[in-house]
């Protein structure tokens, strides 16, 4: 029996890659929703050249996904992962070379004040942290009321103990931690990533982990995440280009540092969080089926 292609709304998430070639497949696609803040798995020009809107779930997991990243900057500087390790693994109440360190005073650089941003400077001063941000778009009303400073990306890499991003993954935000930036990182540094894996140059990572410039990583996405899901199609759909292969080396690296934490893309999932998208999905495809734009969180594909 054929598959059934004649849909007129699709609704995806972030590990549905929506090609050119993929919208060929179907002839009748009016919308596409995806139920994710995130687009950049989908190809907005194609989408412009059929003329198909694109919709997606703005802010559905902003306290979600900032809690998600402080348990990753406790479980890193108070060594919580290998602590509990140590005790299924052994069975001993031994704390030897488990020493870790405050956050309380430590100063944390957010890069991206956006929703997820603001809510994660919210839960830094709640633990008494120093903040420092940088946004090529700063909200000064939220600085004045939150308190904290806008610096270059420059300053804040120098100045941060603990770095966490929060900006959308687009050609300008592309490796944007990379092999010149982490030079500039004060040594000893954290940082954590629950944005997008490309924004992070893997190679660089490792590196810097190495020398000792970075202290831990706790990531939460990976550059090539998609392909390791899939490694064995990855490896057999043809020739796999030698710079995918290299950063997929260089993950596997990342995973067997004991002082990197990687998660599977999990800072969304919460039954709130997915309660949140589902409802908002439902509100853009009635939108759309109505005609009320309004009521559609639209990309702006032009952008």
């Amino acid at each position: 029996m054929p598959e059934k292609r004649d849909f007129e709304i699709l609704s995806v998430f972030v590990d549905s890659k929506i090609s050119s070639e993929v919208l060929e497949k179907f002839p009748n696609l009016k919308f596409l929703t995806t139920r994710s803040t995130g687009f950049d798995h989908i190809d907005l020009k194609a989408c412009e050249k059929r003329n198909i809107p694109v919709s997606y779930v703005p802010g559905y997991g902003d306290n979600t996904v900032a809690e998600f990243a402080f348990g990753l900057i406790l479980s890193l500087t108070r060594k919580i992962y290998e602590s509990v390790d140590r005790i299924k693994e052994t069975g001993k109440f031994d704390f030897h070379n488990l020493k870790g360190v405050d956050i309380k005073d430590k100063t944390l650089g957010v890069i991206g004040t956006g929703r997820i941003g603001k809510e994660t400077i919210k839960i830094a001063k709640g633990f008494s942290m120093n903040v420092i941000a940088f946004d090529p778009y700063p909200d000064l009303s939220f600085q004045k009321d939150a308190g904290f400073e806008y610096l270059s990306l420059e300053e804040l890499l120098k100045r941060s103990d603990i770095i966490t991003l929060h900006c959308p993954y687009t050609p300008q935000t592309h490796h944007l931690i990379n092999k010149e930036s982490i030079e500039l990182i004060k040594k000893g540094a954290y940082l954590i990533n629950t944005a997008r894996g490309q924004i992070v140059e893997t190679e660089a990572l490792v590196e810097a982990l190495d020398r000792g410039i970075l202290a831990g990583a706790g990531l939460d996405v990976l550059e090539e995440e998609g392909e390791i899901q899939d490694e064995l199609n990855f490896l057999t759909k043809g020739h796999p280009k030698a710079d995918d292969m290299k950063v997929m080396l260089y993950d596997h690296v990342l995973m067997r540092m004991p002082n990197v934490l990687i998660t599977p893309h999990n800072a969304f999932n919460s039954q709130e969080a997915l309660e949140r998208i589902l409802h908002t999905t439902i509100e853009n495809i009635k939108g759309f089926q109505t005609g009320n734009s309004d009521k559609v969180y639209l990309v702006s594909i032009k952008n």
